[in-house]
């Protein structure tokens, strides 16, 4: 069995990729308000600052900031996973484990995760949220997604309207 190492650190700032089971579906887009809604439930229930985030049909970026003292990030996906799982009729394909297990088959079991190391290490990875619907195609320009961060930054003057110029470099 696969040891996943998690970083453990109290108000630490991490960045997160977390995917769909199947990733031909829309379904975090066609059901975006249950997302944000589990999001809102889970702050409520767990504080955390989300730094930026991007939500794409099938998987999702953003990085968090977690308060003082606190370095439990695993608990809050747990709780959007599951609120947003909750807001969705079951019929999805289940796989024998997981039908045996009670689970449903939405999302990934798994996440990715990475320890933001210094502001350098937090621009890269914000710039790398705001790009993503370039990177994937699904945009012309970084405004014209409307599931992600960036409009927040360009409505408090962090970016231009026109950051990245519509193209995005690997």
């Amino acid at each position: 069995m696969p040891n996943y190492r998690r970083a453990w650190v109290p108000g630490g700032t991490y960045f997160f990729t977390v995917n769909l089971l199947e990733r031909d579906r829309r379904l975090l887009v066609d059901r975006i308000d249950d997302l944000r809604g589990a999001f809102h439930m889970a702050r409520i229930a767990r504080p955390f600052d989300v730094v930026a985030v991007v939500v794409l049909p099938d998987h999702l970026h953003c990085v968090w900031r977690l308060p003082e003292g606190d370095a439990d990030n695993a608990t809050r996906w747990r709780h959007i996973k599951t609120l947003f799982s909750r807001s969705i009729t079951a019929g999805e394909r289940r796989s024998r484990r997981r039908q045996a297990k009670g689970e449903r088959g939405i999302w990934q079991r798994r996440y990715w995760e990475h320890l933001i190391a210094d502001e350098r290490d937090l621009a890269t990875h914000v710039d790398y949220i705001h790009a993503n619907p370039l990177k994937h195609r699904h945009v012309a320009r970084v405004i014209d997604w409307p599931y992600s961060s960036f409009h927040r930054y360009v409505r408090d003057g962090v970016l231009p309207s026109d950051w990245a110029g519509g193209t995005w470099r690997r």
